[in-house]
């Protein structure tokens, strides 16, 4: 007859993972804007003050668009949307075409550690509705930072990298690929459920 162990003995050994539940007061997940990804993603939306992941096959491919229902209606509540180390200079009347209210876009030009830094203090301040940041190499202690840093701040960290950053691994709450050919998103990590199977078609391009 096989021995009877306790489950608190196997908690108390680690030997099986408890999940922790979800306090009374959490934030709602704010909508993608995009009805395909929102239905995809467990909590229907962003994953609340954390960090998104974005993994781009190339620049110009609809990274941008993806984010552009849920940055105007941040601007129109007048929440501050913060981009760091952006690789070009924002076009504004993109921008202002696809309804963000450029009074609440402010820009920080920085890269390497500098970005890294001026991402994490600007998540922590909660002084913004949004922090985009591009990083071309960032460790998993970074990103773990960051991660911590929108949890602290309860704000939405978005952190645009390169796709073959794919095969590591991330504490980021939620990772999305974007690939050029063909045009569509696959979720690849979503915190709260499993990953959709289906690619979607980025229709916003």
């Amino acid at each position: 007859m096989p021995a009877v162990v306790s489950l608190n003995s196997l908690l108390d050994t680690r030997r099986i993972w408890r999940g922790q539940s979800m306090p009374v007061n959490a934030p709602s997940n704010p909508a993608t804007g995009h009805a395909a990804l929102d239905r995809a993603l467990p909590g229907g939306g962003w994953p609340a003050a954390a960090l998104s992941e974005i993994l781009v096959a190339a620049q110009g491919i609809g990274e941008l668009g993806l984010l552009w229902p849920t940055l105007a209606r941040l601007t129109a509540r007048a929440e501050r949307v913060l981009l760091v180390g952006p690789p070009h200079l924002p076009y504004p009347r993109a921008w202002a075409a696809a309804q963000v209210d450029l009074r609440y876009l402010s820009i920080i030009q920085a890269e390497g550690r500098d970005a890294l830094w001026a991402a994490e203090q600007s998540l922590r301040s909660g002084s913004c509705g949004a922090v985009l940041c591009w990083l071309q190499q960032a460790d998993d202690r970074a990103l773990r930072r960051l991660q911590v840093a929108a949890e602290s701040g309860q704000t939405l960290a978005f952190a645009y990298r390169p796709l073959h950053e794919a095969r590591n691994p991330s504490p980021a709450a939620l990772r999305l690929a974007l690939e050029s050919n063909p045009a569509q998103l696959r979720v690849l990590k979503c915190r709260g459920g499993l990953a959709a199977q289906q690619p979607i078609a980025m229709g916003w391009q």
